[in-house]
């Protein structure tokens, strides 16, 4: 429940019509999922514009529109008017006043990849004994994260949330909001160059996450990262900081791991706790140790948290072993860059397979000046792996060419335009069989789940 008063104040907007003590059962950006008694709030984006749906909000019985133009807008007797500067930036600012209404924990994940995965793992290891507010899905940006803490109510236990960027000074101003007490930095990766330039960019902005950390402050960072493991040797701000990897020491450290039939990764943690995640993809042990860690920050046993990371199922689209017309895929096709790419590779060569690997790629995005070359470095793992290559889209067309000349058979070479068009070819030319194993992956715009729609 809000308070118009309390949205002036967080906002700093100016009431147009109605009494401060008017309320508002809920925030809502959509008409679509607007219920009577919600504040509408209009949202101006690139390719919409809330405040068109204004007419509708009231159509349903909104209590109060927030607007930055309010110009000839006449509203109902008993509906509150708002008017503040930048639709986007309030909600920004009842999110932060809605989050520091409240005193329970929220952890806040960043990170080239692994985000939500690792959000998801957090948030249900929690789950297991509490109530926990998460982010829907990847809502990560200025819009999603917003959405997100101003439900956050007297119920919650905790709030684990996702926080995404792709432009420089997205991560501290989002984490502004969160106002965060345990920060999870997962890795950096080569990923939105576009905007952040380089790896030393990526750093920056993804150790944003920790410059508005509230007590304890902690930090849960990534010891075999180079970047993060620097962060963890100079211990400066104040911040408790816990690491967490696999090669390197680290407070929570995995070792003894196996693949296993079903398939399922199995390992231990500090050499003695037993632990199985339902993958055959071992890079998401580094998903959940921030789990495990979270978890024992809050008191629960090593042996309800691998009960319940036993029990996680994994979000559609990361890795996930399916069967499509008779063929055994790995449907990866959430999203792509470099680093996951080759993760995926690494896990496809390890998984014992009577048939042949083969990799359906699509373009890896927001690479900037890097993205020829990338796409060119990322042809050795290929080769490495892979009986046959399917490229859907320019830059995947690299990746071919460059894994022709690094031994590759041209036989075994397909390029296409689309996802569409490398899911045809690949049923109607290559025609995979029950013994072959297919790894679908590509950025998100490249759409490659259509190769399962063909």
């Amino acid at each position: 429940m809000f308070k118009v008063n309390e949205i002036i104040k967080a906002t700093g907007g100016e009431l147009i019509r109605g009494d401060l003590q008017d309320k508002a059962r809920a925030i809502s950006t959509d008409t679509r999922e607007l219920k009577p008694g919600d504040a509408f709030l209009a949202l101006k984006g690139n390719n919409f514009d809330g405040h068109d749906f204004i007419p509708a909000a009231l159509k349903k019985k909104a209590s109060c529109i927030i607007a930055q133009n309010t110009a000839g807008l006449v509203v109902p007797k008993g509906v509150a008017l708002t008017r503040v500067k930048d639709t986007t930036l309030a909600l920004g600012d009842i999110a932060r006043f809605q989050r520091q209404k409240f005193h329970q924990p929220v952890i806040a994940v960043t990170g080239s990849t692994g985000k939500t995965t690792t959000k998801e793992m957090i948030a249900w290891v929690l789950s297991a004994e509490a109530v926990v507010l998460k982010n829907e899905g990847t809502k990560n940006n200025q819009i999603g994260l917003p959405q997100t803490l101003i439900k956050l109510k007297d119920k919650d236990d905790y709030a684990v949330v996702e926080i995404g960027t792709n432009h420089f000074g997205e991560v501290d101003y989002l984490s502004g909001i969160a106002s965060p007490n345990i920060a999870v930095i997962t890795n950096i990766g080569p990923s939105h160059l576009e905007f952040l330039k380089d790896l030393k960019g990526v750093f920056r902005e993804k150790s944003g996450l920790l410059n508005n950390l509230s007590k304890p402050a902690i930090a849960l960072l990534n010891s075999d990262d180079e970047f993060l493991r620097a962060l963890i040797n100079k211990r400066k701000g104040g911040r408790q900081i816990f690491s967490f990897g696999i090669n390197e020491k680290s407070d929570f450290s995995a070792s003894k791991i196996r693949l296993e039939r079903a398939p399922r990764v199995r390992f231990k943690v500090n050499g003695k706790f037993d632990f199985a995640l339902s993958t055959p993809g071992s890079y998401n042990i580094y998903n959940a140790l921030p789990a495990i860690a979270a978890g024992r920050i809050f008191g629960m046993p090593y042996r309800k948290i691998a009960s319940r990371l036993a029990a996680f199922k994994f979000p559609k689209g990361r890795f996930n072993l399916i069967r499509f017309r008779g063929v055994a895929f790995i449907d990866d096709t959430y999203n792509s860059n470099p680093l996951s790419l080759r993760r995926s590779l690494e896990t496809l060569k390890n998984i014992k397979v009577k048939g042949r690997r083969i990799l359906v790629m699509g373009d890896m995005l927001e690479l900037g000046s890097q993205k020829e070359s990338l796409h060119i470095e990322i042809a050795g793992s290929i080769t490495n792996t892979c009986d046959l290559l399917v490229t859907a889209g320019e830059l995947a067309g690299l990746t071919a060419r460059s894994a022709a000349s690094r031994g590759l058979k041209r036989g075994n070479i397909f390029c296409c335009a689309s996802a569409q068009e490398a899911g045809e070819l690949l049923f109607n030319k290559i025609s995979p069989g029950p013994d072959d194993l297919v790894l679908v992956k590509g950025s998100r715009s490249m759409k490659m789940e259509e190769v399962f729609r063909v």
